[in-house]
Parts: structure tokens; sequence; C-alpha cells
């Protein structure tokens, strides 16, 4: 798959990109499958809830899952990140986010490059997040909120928020999202928008696009596969946070066919709902 020369346009203004219903519903049953067991495990790369302790981050999952093994290396997300990034991509992180029905908690405005930057000594900002929604992302279960073209104003000042999400984040003030806000809003309008899609949607976004997703308090889960790809050539140069948080393989990914997944579902005769 390639993206269009007005899609890339509109992702080098806006900072993000949402195409609908790029993977099928029985693709993405396969991805929702392969958490069951990934869930399962007693394992530090499975972050839970603070209050009812369901998995709210399970992260490394190309490394625990063949289906998200083969994800990563998927045409349908390959192909754009390769015209936007290069050829030459590694998996930086791969995690699934889940807003639980009525559980799921706040993620503070912040920044992913902001910390990739200086808890991983990343060099650049030549790296994405490519999001892939498990459930119907709707309006009132926790979307993610982004400030559009606020990629363009850079790494910006962010203090270390140690306690309210699922691992240390640099969160933005409140007087910088309010200005970036501001300057964000079209004419008589607000300048935050939330992408909603069907499952099989996927959301690319810049690494500096300031984003953040308020709590889940209704009985519609959300999960989102979140795969950050990053040139090989401005891979991280500290490894102070754990191996499944910030990854060390800098290898190239190597594409599989368009039909990866259903072909796995096929040769172990998984079955559809």
């Amino acid at each position: 798959m390639k993206l269009s020369g007005e899609q890339i346009r509109r992702f080098e203004q806006d900072g993000f990109l949402l195409l609908p219903n790029l993977f099928s519903a029985r693709e993405v049953e396969l991805m929702r499958a392969a958490l069951i067991p990934a869930f399962a495990e007693t394992t530090p790369a499975n972050i839970r809830e603070k209050m009812s302790g369901e998995v709210r981050t399970a992260m490394g999952l190309h490394l625990r899952s063949p289906v998200y093994a083969k994800l990563v290396r998927h045409p349908r997300l390959l192909g754009p990140a390769f015209q936007l990034l290069g050829n030459k991509l590694y998996a930086q992180q791969v995690k699934v986010n889940v807003k639980a029905a009525f559980e799921g908690e706040v993620w503070q405005w912040h920044q992913d490059y902001g910390t990739w930057a200086r808890d991983d000594g990343m060099p650049e900002p030549r790296a994405m997040n490519i999001a892939v929604f498990l459930d119907e992302v709707l309006a009132i279960n926790g979307p993610l909120m982004l400030i559009p073209k606020s990629h363009q104003h850079g790494t910006l000042e962010a203090g270390h928020d140690k306690s309210t999400t699922s691992y240390p984040l640099w969160t933005l003030d409140k007087e910088t999202v309010t200005r970036l806000c501001a300057e964000a809003a079209p004419a008589g309008g607000v300048g935050i928008v939330a992408p909603t899609g069907k499952p099989g949607s996927v959301l690319m976004f810049h690494g500096n696009l300031v984003h953040a997703s308020p709590p889940n308090i209704t009985p519609y889960p959300r999960k989102i596969v979140y795969l950050t790809l990053c040139a090989v050539s401005n891979h991280i140069t500290k490894f102070t946070r754990a191996e499944w948080i910030a990854h060390r393989d800098f290898a190239p990914i190597v594409p599989v066919a368009d039909d990866a997944l259903i072909a796995y579902a096929r040769a172990r005769r998984i079955a559809a709902e």
C-alpha cells in the first residue's frame, strides 16, 4: 500500500492521517484473539490498571505473539511508513493500550518523541506511531485526542510524570496545551480532534504530535495496538528503560505478504468467528 501525494501532504501539515477499514474483520479478530494468552502471562510487560488490576498496556507484543510479529511487518503499515521515514525501519515499541469498559484511565498530554529523546536517547524525531483499532473507537470511549499541527513546534518543554500513567512520561503543562489548542483552532472551532473509526482502521501520527486520551467510563471497551517505527540510522542510544519498553534490535524490518495474517490462521486451522 502507498499513500497518495495528498495524503502525504495532509500528514506533513496536520501531523496525522486516518486510514479507515485497512484491515478486515477476520484479521482484527485474529489480533484480538492473540491478546488473550498475552494478557494471561505473568510478566512486567503487562502493566495493569491501578484500581481494577486489568491490563492497561501490554508491551513487546511482536516478541510474544506470531500474529503481532506479522503485523509489525505488514505491508499495509510498512508501505506508508517507508514513504514517510525511509525504507530501513526497526520496531522501537509494539504495544496495545486498553481502555477497559468503565475502568480505562487517563493518558496525560504529551509528545512521544519527548520521552524517546529524553529517556532513550533517540537523536531526531524520525519515528512515528501507527495505531490499529481493535475495537470501534467512539467519541465517548476514551479516544485518542490530537492537537493538529502541534508537531510543527518541535520538542516542547515537559515535566516527568512518574505516577499517572502506565510508565513515566514527559507531559505538558496546561498553559502549553491551551496555547497549542488556540493556535490549532479553526475560526469558531476548537483545536483538538479525536479520530474515530471501526475496528481495522489505522491512525498514523508524528512522534512530536501532542496527544492524550480521557478515561473510559462507558460500557464500550477500546483497544488500540501501537507500532512505533523508527529509522534504523536514528536508533536509540541510551538503554535506561527495560527492553520490553524500548527495543534494542535495530535490524531493518522486512515486509511479509499482504495475506500473512490470514495465511497464518489457515495454516493453523484457526476458525473464524
